[in-house]
């Protein structure tokens, strides 16, 4: 009975960071998007108002929140 609970501690704590991984993609996804992205002036500063509070959830452990928010600032940037 150990073992089976060690062994699901175990997997939940491998899934957790990959769960966490999402974030940063997301990210780079609009960084790589912004460098050439044809968008007026206010939905460039939505789209980073969306990124810059993303990121401040991510690292706040927030994920479910900043992965909200990083797929709205990529709807904007039509990825």
């Amino acid at each position: 009975m150990k073992n089976l609970a060690f062994a699901a501690l175990l997997v939940i704590g491998m899934a957790s960071p990959a769960l966490a991984g999402h974030c940063p993609m997301d990210m780079k996804k609009i960084d790589a998007a912004m460098k050439t992205a044809m968008l007026d002036d206010a939905k460039k500063k939505k789209v980073m108002e969306l990124y810059e509070k993303g990121k401040a959830e991510h690292e706040a452990g927030n994920h479910k929140a900043s992965e909200a928010d990083l797929a709205e600032a990529m709807k904007l940037l039509g990825i």
